[in-house]
């Protein structure tokens, strides 16, 4: 059976009892917790059930549960999700990241961590070891070396697996870039005006172990086809946001009914916020994607070739804070550090124009804009030849090209290149005859 197989998809119809579930398991998160969005008790819902098949995805998103202030639910999340999850266990409990290591080695465990801020704090001993764990057990197949005993009194290394879900619980909590990649967001606020119910575990304590286990058995009914499909995902869930909503999307999928829609809203909220966060300048970008970014800000398309003085000009008074003499790096971009950066985002070297004048071509940037997520418009990624421009374009190429030496003519037949052919040596129509 292909991944594609169109009875993969009916393995769980709609209407199955592994969609009641994630009904029921929504509509206990709804009773208990305050969202801010009410698609996060989705999220809440499928991050639970995923991590009864963890194994089967083979990436786990980090769940992060975040607020404003302090008691606005974080902790009741947390003992919610330890209560309905797979095999959960508080981290705050564990002596030593060698030890978490030593228990993912015998199954897969929900790790949750609440107050991370404390929890993880960098000068606790073994914290920067918990972190690494934490990262590179997002994608199943990830180890850990740790020391075991040997025969004759002697240690051995064995590289133990780290893969395992993780929540983890903290009022903005400052956690490394490369840990907030792999993770989604919850956003919660104190629940002022008794909006859910309180969580009086010595009432409902019964009633979560019961939804917990209607929640292992279907998700354990629905282990096989988790692992084989491979539903359709939205425009630009690719690459690491991938991984994050894949393993969720894949239940969504199996389950039917309205879960993969929610799925789909899931997902395109995520890199709509992304979108917002880098525009916005909350996304903490390499120097070189800073660069790239703003060189894309400075030059329009109507240029095809930029002096490298001109170009530093440009960008020193669009972002002065950033590449002017008062920036952090402690004086103005100069033409040499730009290179370097711009080599290494895109090995992109600068050229010389017809008139021996350095700088920079257009058209070479038009991929990597695109492969960094600056641009998502249907520019092409390379210089599209066999298409002529318009009268209007035609008008206005000719007149750019009075005034900019930088273009050249058709080898063949000797007229002016248009803006549209810049860089090229024939007109689509003269390099077929040539």
């Amino acid at each position: 059976m292909t991944p594609t197989d169109d009875s993969t998809v009916q393995t769980v119809p709609d209407g199955s009892i592994l969609s009641s579930v994630l009904d029921d398991v929504r509509r206990w998160f709804s009773s208990y917790i305050l969202v801010t969005d009410d698609l996060d008790l989705d999220l809440l819902t499928l991050w639970a059930a995923h991590t009864y098949v963890a194994l089967e995805t083979y990436s786990t998103p980090r769940l992060i549960v975040d607020s404003t202030m302090y008691g606005s639910g974080k902790t009741t999340v947390i003992e919610h999700l330890q209560r309905l999850c797979h095999r959960p266990v508080q981290a705050a409990s564990l002596s030593s990241p060698a030890l978490l290591a030593r228990m993912l080695d015998k199954e897969v465990r929900t790790i949750l961590i609440d107050e991370v801020d404390r929890s993880l704090d960098p000068k606790k001993p073994g914290v920067e070891e918990l972190i690494a764990i934490l990262n590179s057990g997002y994608k199943r197949g990830a180890t850990r070396p740790v020391l075991v005993p040997a025969k004759g009194g002697t240690w051995d290394v064995a590289e133990m697996p780290t893969y395992s879900p993780v929540a983890m619980a903290g009022n903005a909590p400052n956690l490394p870039d490369d840990t907030r990649s792999r993770s989604i967001r919850v956003l919660l606020m104190p629940d002022l005006y008794g909006t859910v119910s309180a969580t009086d575990w010595e009432e409902i304590e019964p009633d979560a172990i019961d939804l917990a286990e209607n929640l292992g058995n279907a998700m354990d009914e629905a282990r096989d086809a988790v692992r084989v499909i491979r539903p359709e995902l939205p425009e630009r869930c690719v690459g690491r946001v991938k991984e994050k909503w894949s393993p969720l999307a894949r239940v969504a999928a199996v389950a039917g009914g309205k879960w993969p829609t929610r799925a789909t809203e899931l997902i395109a909220r995520d890199i709509r916020d992304l979108d917002l966060d880098r525009e916005e300048g909350l996304t903490n970008r390499p120097p070189a994607v800073v660069l790239l970014a703003d060189m894309h800000a400075v030059w329009p398309e109507s240029e095809p070739f930029v002096s490298t003085s001109n170009l530093i000009g440009r960008l020193i008074e669009f972002n002065g804070d950033y590449w002017g003499s008062m920036s952090a790096y402690g004086k103005a971009l100069t033409a040499q550090r730009m290179g370097r950066m711009i080599v290494q985002s895109s090995k992109i070297h600068s050229s010389k124009n017809a008139s021996d004048v350095r700088g920079y071509e257009r058209r070479r940037f038009t991929k990597p804009w695109r492969q960094l997520g600056i641009t998502f418009d249907s520019e092409p990624s390379e210089t599209v030849g066999t298409v002529e421009p318009s009268a209007e374009e035609a008008e206005l190429a000719r007149a750019w090209a009075l005034q900019n030496p930088v273009s050249s003519k058709c080898r063949r037949c000797g007229e002016q290149m248009t803006v549209l052919h810049y860089g090229q040596e024939f007109h689509p129509g003269c390099e077929v005859a040539a």
